[in-house]
Order: structure tokens, then sequence, then C-alpha cells
């Protein structure tokens, strides 16, 4: 549909050019004050810090879990009414857009930016960890039965299925949808244009767009710090190699330098080129574990699995009533909360890269797709730790002592564990590069109003800022100052629930103007 009014917002329009730079006045200085600010408190008083947001976060989540969880299930709701129902033909940016990118690679980038390295380690240490009583058992399933195994796999599956990718799905819609379909810059903000009309260009749009940039890139390098220590962590179990500070923060640099060059070179030439890496890597380890653990035991966890998630996904979805509160606040709601607390940097990548796909493709490709390979994912990985520890095999029989080597406990007790766990460390760092390459893209998108050729510099700008801010506070604060800045992240998740459910009314009004419109223009 083509709208002959001018948009009310252009990409870059309230942009500042200052010494080679292009950014919006005023989310990018805003936003690299209230960073330093943040950094600062961090790490001179890093247990204040840890202990005033960790309250913040553990009151939005004992007070609000009703609200985390209604939105999660009426985003499940609406992503899946959106395939169903007539709008889903939409294409995003017209009837004459077609994809940027195969959808192999497509998929492979949204995946890499969407759950990365989560998957790797919580996949093997999550349904054990319910399993064995590590931190309450979901719906209080007795541990160490065929109940509490079932109980364990499904929630696990509920915890990154269908509702952590219709959380994705919704802000990546709505960014898709009003930037290519009604020319307005690729930011938060502009979702919110059917309501607000030109007050997007003031304050409320402002403190958006900043919380936005404020949340991505604390949760990433909360990440890049808590991954660094995790990846030390293999090592030194596979090889003996110290984990101390300093190779977290070799890590650190590592990371953070492919990153830059993937920065550098942009979407075609980085972003993509890692994520297709990535899925070759991670393809080979799920056939090489799927193989060597049995494929008659892969499709009997296959359809364990799959009924254990059916089974489970309307009482663990529910929110009345529930006595099993450690483990509903300690898991759920915190998972809810920092999926939100992620949507604007997943969701406006997956934007960023989606122009030419119809409403119904691109939520086939962030909904169910995701949740199938995860499905399969959490059955190869899943299964096979929970078989191990209810056989009593290795270090997973006596529950999760460390979680960062869950992975590797795993893969101990499969053939070539050398080679597998070596993949699996190689696995991990590349999906570091790819979220922090991904991150630093988002980021710059937003900061520069909206345009997605601003300078090279300012992307590498912000993919620098990822490792500093991760590497002084693990040097300064450990994970002490690395909690406070998770805690921070996951705090943003109750202000940015009320943002996604703003937008996702406005996504519904935008499609249903945008078909209506396409029927009016449709030849009798």
């Amino acid at each position: 549909m083509k709208h002959d009014d001018a948009p009310i917002l252009k990409p870059g329009q309230d942009n500042a050019q200052v010494l080679g730079m292009d950014f919006h006045h005023p989310v990018f200085p805003l936003s690299a004050l209230a960073i330093l600010a943040f950094i600062l408190y961090a790490l001179i008083y890093p247990e204040a810090a840890n202990s005033h947001l960790t309250a913040a976060r553990g009151w939005s989540i004992e007070y609000f879990d009703w609200l985390f969880m209604i939105a999660g299930n009426l985003f499940v709701l609406l992503c899946l009414a959106l395939i169903a129902m007539p709008m889903g033909r939409i294409r995003l940016g017209g009837s004459q857009a077609r994809p940027e990118y195969s959808t192999t690679s497509w998929f492979a980038m949204l995946f890499a930016a969407g759950m990365g390295i989560g998957l790797m380690f919580w996949s093997v240490a999550e349904p054990v960890a319910y399993y064995t009583d590590w931190y309450g058992t979901p719906l209080n399933a007795a541990a160490h039965t065929s109940a509490g195994a079932s109980a364990a796999i499904g929630a696990t599956m509920f915890h990154w299925g269908l509702h952590p990718w219709a959380i994705y799905g919704v802000v990546g819609l709505s960014l898709a949808f009003f930037a290519y379909n009604r020319g307005l810059p690729l930011t938060l903000r502009s979702a919110f244009t059917p309501i607000l009309g030109e007050r997007v260009r003031g304050w409320f749009g402002h403190v958006i767009d900043i919380v936005a940039v404020l949340a991505t890139i604390f949760g990433l390098a909360t990440s890049l710090g808590f991954g660094a220590s995790q990846a030390a962590g293999g090592l030194n179990y596979l090889w003996g190699v110290p984990n101390t500070i300093g190779t977290q923060l070799a890590i650190i640099v590592v990371v953070t330098a492919v990153a830059l060059f993937s920065v550098w070179r942009g979407i075609d030439g980085g972003v993509k080129l890692f994520s297709n890496i990535n899925m070759v890597i991670a393809l080979g380890l799920l056939t090489f574990v799927l193989v060597t653990g049995g494929v008659l035991l892969f499709v009997n966890n296959l359809w364990s699995t799959t009924l254990a998630y059916a089974s489970h996904i309307v009482p663990l979805s529910n929110w009345i009533g529930r006595d099993d509160t450690t483990w509903y606040h300690g898991w759920t709601v915190f998972y809810w909360a920092w999926w939100i607390s992620w949507s604007p940097f997943v969701g406006m990548f997956i934007a960023r890269v989606s122009r030419g796909r119809t409403v119904r493709e691109f939520l086939i490709a962030v909904l169910l797709v995701p949740t199938l390979v995860t499905l399969v994912w959490m059955s190869v990985f899943g299964g096979t730790a929970l078989d191990q520890s209810a056989a009593g095999i290795g270090a997973l029989a006596d529950g999760i002592s460390d979680v960062s080597l869950a992975m590797f406990q795993m893969l101990e007790h499969l053939p070539l564990t050398t080679l597998t766990s070596s993949l699996a460390i190689l696995l991990v760092l590349i999906f570091f590069i790819t979220s922090s390459d991904s991150g630093s893209l988002v980021i710059d998108n937003i900061t520069a109003g909206g345009k997605t050729d601003a300078p090279r510099g300012q992307r590498v700008f912000w993919a620098v800022l990822e490792g500093v801010i991760a590497g002084i506070l693990l040097y300064g604060g450990g994970s002490t100052a690395l909690g406070a800045l998770q805690a921070g992240a996951v705090a943003t998740g109750l202000p940015f629930t009320l943002v996604l459910l703003g937008m996702a009314f406005c996504l519904v009004k935008g499609l249903r103007e945008e078909q209506r419109g396409l029927a009016v223009a449709k030849p009798a």
C-alpha cells in the first residue's frame, strides 16, 4: 500500500553532525551519559548497586508476575492469529518488495541473535536442574521421578519455545511494518505513531529509545562478561587453562576484536557470514550428539519432549494460584522479564533483515520454525543430559554444580570428547560475536535516528563500548558488578512490558489500515 502523506518522522530527521558522526540528538548523548553514570556507580559501589538493582528486579518479578505472564500469553496468541488471518498476506515494504537475504541466511541471523549462547548452556543445565530440584521444580513435580523428568523438559521448552519468540516477533514485526510500509525510521518510537502522532518526536519517543539502548548494551555486556567466565571455565575443564581474570579479559578482547571486524564489514560481510558459520557448526555438533547418543533414543526423546511441552504449556502459562512460587518467580517470570528486556535488540535486528517478507512468512520464521528447532535441540542435548542424570552417569547424576560446565560434563560421556567440547567452545565464542556485532548495529541504528547508513565509526564505537563495559566491570567489580548490570537490564523488563503491549495494539491498528487500503486499491 502506498501512502501519499509525508511520514511524521524521517530517518535522521533530528540528527546532529559532529566530528564526522551522524547521531540523533538527544538520544545519543543522553544514552552515553547514562551508561557512563551507571558504570561508575557499579564500579565505585558494586555491592550497593547489586543490592539496589537486585531488589528492583525482585520487586518487579514478585508484584507484577501476572503482568509478565498475561503479556507473554497475549503475544503468542496474537502471533498465531496473524499467521492465520488475511493480514498475514501483507508484505513488509509493499507488494513489490522482495527479500534481501536467502531464507537460510535470514534464519541463521535471526536465530543467532534471538537465542545464541544461552541455549548452549541451559539446554543441558536447565532440565537437569529441574529434575534434581536445584532451585525448585516446575509445578512442584517430584524430583528424580519420571513425572519430574517430563515436567523438567516440558518447562525448559516452555522457557525457550513459543513465548520468547512471540515477544521478539511482536517487536520485530511492529518495527519492520512501520519502517518499511510507513516510511518511518527504524526505531522503537516509530511503532507508536498511530496513537501518539507527532508527539513521538518529543520526550516520550526519546525515553523509549534511550531505555532501549541501555537495556540492549547492558544485556550484551552482561552476556559477554558472564560468557567470558563460562568460556574460561570450559578451557580450564578441558585443558587446564587457568580460569583467571586475565584469561577472561583475553576472551573478551578476542571476541570484541572479531566483532569489530564483523561490524566494520556490515550485515552482508560480517553478521551474515558468522551466522552462517555458526549454523553449520551447531548443526554438526547437534548431528554428532544425536548419532552417538542413539537415533532411536533421540526419536523417543523427541516424542517425549513434544508431549511434555504440549501437556505443560497451559498449566505453566497460568499465573493464578501457583504453589511453586520459588521456581515460578526464580525461573519463568525472570525469563519473561529477561526476554522482554532483550526484545528491543533482537526485534530490531530481525526487522532490519526482514524487508520483503510477508507477515505470515515473517511470523512462521520467527515463531514456529525456531520453536521446532529448539524442540529438536532440547531433545538431543536436554534429553541426553536427563538420560545421563537419571541413569547415574557422570557429574550430572549429582545435579548442577556449575552451569558453565554442564555441557562439557554431558559431552564427556560421548565419543571424541575433546573434539566436541572444542567445537562447543568455538560455537560459544561465535555466538558471542554474532550477538555483539548485531547488537552494535541495532544500538547504532537507534542512536542514529533510524538511519541504517550512519558512519562506520559509530558502529565501531558501540562494539568497543560493549567490550569495555564487560571488561571494566569484570576487572573492577567481578561477578557482583556484572550481577548488578544484569539485574538492571532485567528490571527494565517491567516498563518495557507496557511498551510492548502498546506496540502490539499499534501493530494491529496499522495492519488493519493497511489491509483496508489494499482492498480499496485492488481493481474490481
